[in-house]
């Protein structure tokens, strides 16, 4: 989720999530040489359509904290995979 988080997502964020999209549409991580353009160009144009979504985007909820966001993930993580729970700090 990048959407309504202080600070905002950053520009490597919403590359990396659009790379992780292209990937998993295409079924590769690694495209060939063939497709390396193609692919390289879906990663363009996802990334500039997220970035437009996100500022588009309009709510009233206060932004989340990242570091929150992430202790929760975390936690919800170690319960779902049997792991020890993280340590709080």
């Amino acid at each position: 989720m990048l959407h309504n988080f202080e600070p905002p997502a950053t520009d490597d964020e919403i590359e990396a999530a659009a790379t992780q999209y292209v990937r998993k549409v295409s079924g590769t991580t690694r495209p060939s040489a063939a497709n390396e353009e193609a692919f390289g160009e879906a990663i363009r144009a996802v990334t500039v359509a997220t970035r437009n979504l996100l500022d588009s985007l309009v709510t009233k909820a206060p932004p989340r904290d990242r570091e929150v966001e992430a202790a929760k993930a975390k936690a919800r993580a170690a319960e779902r995979y049997g792991l020890p729970a993280p340590a709080s700090g």
